[in-house]
């Protein structure tokens, strides 16, 4: 009791021991993750984004999706119901930055890839509305408007590369041209549909 009382009355020395506490515990769960082979190993199957994709990930991140709509979903009944297969850190390591997130305005959107139509997701990103009445979510009409010239698409590529992402030079050299033309709305519809497509969860 009577170094209880010592560290209670001497904040300086409380101070030290909360950082060193909350320090030590945040080590003890975070650096296993780093050598753990499901944590940085990629799924079966996961490729990186090809051009359009990646593009389609910028309008996404550019218009702020992501802060509304969550990509991981929990390891809980009610969420692999709803959604499908729970999130797992072997879908992401291609991911820079993650897009995980942990608010919900709208749904999740981590296995809406081949839920929908190309039509479907063209719609509602015009005019949310049209295909879901109540929505809140607003529309994104130029997306339709802006057309890409992939001109930055390739030096992307390549600092994505140096992070580890398996870019292939073919697909680097030929990133302009695939992208080139594109609308941003076929390029963020690309996006979605590829979404969560590796794992899937059978009702």
């Amino acid at each position: 009791m009577k170094n209880h009382d010592i560290v209670e009355k001497n904040l300086p020395l409380m101070l030290i021991l909360i950082v060193f506490a909350i320090s030590f515990g945040g080590l003890v769960e975070l650096v296993p993750q780093f050598y753990l082979e499901e944590t940085t190993e990629p799924v079966t199957g996961l490729k990186p984004l090809d051009a359009i994709e990646l593009e389609g990930r910028d309008v996404y991140i550019r218009e702020g999706c992501h802060v509304c709509h969550t990509q991981m979903v929990r390891p809980l009944r009610a969420e692999v119901e709803r959604y499908g297969h729970y999130s797992v850190a072997g879908e992401s390591v291609y991911d820079h930055p993650f897009l995980w997130g942990s608010k919900r305005t709208g749904p999740d959107l981590a296995r809406v890839g081949q839920r929908y139509s190309d039509e479907w997701h063209k719609a509602h990103l015009f005019n949310p509305r049209n295909v879901v009445p109540n929505s809140n979510m607003p529309a994104f009409p130029w997306l339709y408007e802006n057309v890409l010239d992939g001109k930055h698409t390739a030096k992307k590529m390549r600092a994505l590369r140096t992070a580890g992402v398996p870019y292939t030079d073919e697909q680097i050299a030929g990133a302009q041209e695939a992208v080139a033309g594109v609308t941003e709305m076929d390029a963020i519809v690309a996006y979605l549909q590829q979404l969560g497509t590796l794992l899937t969860h059978k009702r």
